[in-house]
């Protein structure tokens, strides 16, 4: 059955294809126009901040305008668990400013305190595990955090993510349970498919938290062949395990048929990095937004500016 009609959806994308931020040598060298450019030609209307970003609106706004993009989202490096909220309000501060000015739907928070993401020598495997006692007062005080921010005007999403403290399924779960609805949730299906959960049972289980989704697809032939022993998240970024929506493993039209039978509205972001000299970062972003065309249409989404 169709959802109803009339939902609308965002098309944005991540500059993580074309230069990322973890890894320089996964980098295409081009310039801030020109990423803007390739992202507008590709048919998006919002990209994420990322390094190469003027994080002011007096000088990016213009750019923006030229090529028809807004601001859509952008990650912020959370301490949360071992810095704690004041510390954390303050680091905050110039970000969401600038993203209050840029008229921005949400920072997407990510924890990175004791992460392992940004770690070429740290395995998988050796990602940091909290009791659920932990994941409680962590919770706490994120939801804490996450009101003082919306108060502020400017609401955080909280993105799972491989290589970090709330990573599995199980984790999500905890952390969604101790939290309240003052943090809202980023939906991210690629890495929770990397992170073995099961991506439409998080989107039926945690839907009405959720304010903004992550179309990052997976190769699971090269998630599959990981030694999580031995290989670190990054390796697995070099080896491929990251795509656009259509060129990996993930159906996305049943996630997003989920997503719409929810009755979500707002911010699809492709956010894949990978090698730009292996796949192309304009050829890739055509394909993705080409494939969200497609199921946007199944479901039942009008794309809106």
């Amino acid at each position: 059955m169709n959802a109803k009609p009339h939902l609308k959806a965002k098309l944005g994308i991540a500059p993580i294809a074309w230069w990322n931020d973890d890894l320089a040598e996964l980098s295409d060298d081009v310039t801030l126009e020109e990423c803007l450019r390739q992202a507008s030609v590709a048919g998006f209307t919002g990209m994420e901040t990322g390094r190469r970003f003027p994080m002011d609106m007096a000088e990016l706004g213009p750019i923006l305008s030229r090529f028809g993009i807004s601001v859509c989202g952008g990650w912020f490096s959370g301490t949360v668990l071992d810095d704690g909220i004041a510390a954390n309000k303050d680091r905050i501060r110039a970000q969401m400013d600038f993203f209050i000015a840029a008229g921005a739907p949400c920072i997407v928070y990510g924890e990175v305190a004791r992460s392992i993401q940004g770690d070429r020598s740290k395995p998988l495997a050796s990602k940091p595990k909290l009791s659920e006692d932990q994941i409680r007062a962590y919770a706490h005080d994120m939801t804490a955090f996450g009101e003082w921010c919306a108060d502020q005007g400017m609401p955080l999403s909280y993105h799972h993510h491989m290589a970090a403290i709330i990573e599995t399924e199980a984790e999500l779960d905890l952390f969604m349970k101790h939290s309240g609805a003052g943090i809202p949730l980023l939906f991210d299906a690629g890495h929770m498919a990397f992170a073995g959960g099961d991506v439409l049972r998080v989107l039926d289980n945690h839907h009405n938290r959720i304010s903004h989704v992550h179309t990052k697809d997976v190769r699971m032939d090269v998630i599959n062949g990981l030694d999580r022993s031995r290989e670190s998240f990054l390796n697995a970024v070099m080896k491929g395990a990251f795509t656009v929506p259509g060129d990996g493993s993930l159906d996305f039209e049943s996630i997003v048929k989920r997503c719409a039978s929810y009755g979500y509205e707002g911010w699809f972001v492709v956010e894949a990095e990978q090698d730009p000299k292996v796949s192309p970062p304009l050829a890739m972003a055509q394909k993705g937004h080409k494939e969200l065309l497609r199921v946007m249409a199944a479901a039942g989404y009008e794309v809106v500016q």
